[in-house]
């Protein structure tokens, strides 16, 4: 399922959008209730510039309920340091690299949850590459590790210096 896929149409996947755009499949309003699918029914969830829009935890329990049993869930959402946080007036979340953690049993944070994904596989933060050339570099260093990522660039003031684009990730049933 390619979720909130507005005009990114992806052929063979189920593109749901809340708007009734040429392409989408199912006209859907994610935060009306539960998504129209069975329980397990997708191996694969792509949910690129949603999360930041919606209840985040109630999404993502829709969206763990509607995976399959060691199903993938690609997630891209701004960074907390995006200029694009503040300029869409929709926005109503910011995300760390760390943010996705409290879904993951085993983390430390799952108790907040009545469900946990296995495992978080990967993890990285995008940098607008285009007028900074500098970007490339930033984003060499910065995902070198997760450490780099928390500890070197989010809890220090790189993360303001070198503001972020995005942060992508993938869960794992």
């Amino acid at each position: 399922m390619n979720l909130g896929c507005g005009r990114d149409i992806k052929s063979g996947w189920i593109n749901l959008d809340r708007a009734n755009i040429s392409g989408v499949d199912v006209v859907f309003d994610i935060e009306s209730g539960p998504l129209p699918f069975a329980d397990c029914e997708f191996d694969e969830i792509l949910c690129q510039d949603v999360l930041e829009h919606v209840d985040c935890p109630k999404t993502m329990r829709e969206l763990h309920r509607v995976l399959a049993p060691q199903g993938l869930l690609h997630i891209r959402v701004p960074h907390f340091s995006s200029t694009y946080n503040y300029i869409d007036p929709t926005h109503r979340n910011r995300f760390s690299v760390r943010t996705f953690l409290y879904f993951v049993k085993g983390a430390g944070f799952d108790y907040y949850f009545d469900f946990s994904f296995s495992q978080m596989s990967s993890v990285r933060i995008s940098f607008l590459k285009r007028p900074y050339f500098y970007n490339h570099l930033v984003d060499f260093f910065v995902n070198r590790s997760s450490r780099m990522q928390w500890v070197a660039y989010e809890n220090t003031g790189l993360s303001r210096l070198f503001p972020a684009l995005n942060i992508e990730c993938t869960l794992i049933k």
